[in-house]
């Protein structure tokens, strides 16, 4: 069904569209579609599964994430490129004692990720991480705004 038709035409049912084009096609198609690797589709479900809050203060900025039952070991706050705060970690299953099995299991568990890009004032050598009480606390600070260029003058000779 073209959606187009029906006036549904947005970039997510066109990719939908031509993927299902292209399964109609045949296998030998599907392979040099540029399909998403399994690294991107676990990091996109690690990326989505982790909720963070992200404030401006006049100094700093300020990042809040809920990390439950995790120990400081089992967090990284790194930065990329020079401007990207990368939050990243790994919830392990708890070890099962002898006689004990699940009865529900509805924790996540496995790793998370989240990627911020930050502005141009935020001062990378300045950011600390706390995590208490479950919730993780990232500052960064900012950089202290540039001085007004102040006027040059220019002596004016006479010819």
């Amino acid at each position: 069904m073209d959606f187009r038709i029906m006036g549904l035409d947005s970039p997510f049912l066109s990719t939908l569209h031509h993927m299902m084009d292209v399964a109609e096609e045949g296998s030998d198609h599907s392979k040099s579609m540029n399909a998403p690797t399994r690294t991107y589709v676990r990091d996109a479900k690690a990326m989505a599964s982790t909720p963070a809050d992200v404030k401006e203060y006049p100094n700093s900025y300020v990042f809040v994430v809920d990390m439950p039952g995790l120990k400081s070991g089992d967090i990284k706050v790194q930065v990329e490129d020079d401007n990207v705060l990368l939050i990243s970690g790994e919830r392990k299953r708890d070890e099962e004692k002898e006689g004990a099995r699940y009865l529900r299991m509805e924790r996540r568990v496995g790793k998370f990720m989240r990627k911020f890009v930050l502005p141009e004032n935020a001062n990378t050598d300045a950011i600390s991480a706390v995590c208490q009480d479950g919730v993780l606390i990232v500052t960064v600070e900012k950089l202290p705004p540039p001085e007004p260029k102040k006027p040059k003058t220019i002596e004016v000779k006479i010819a």
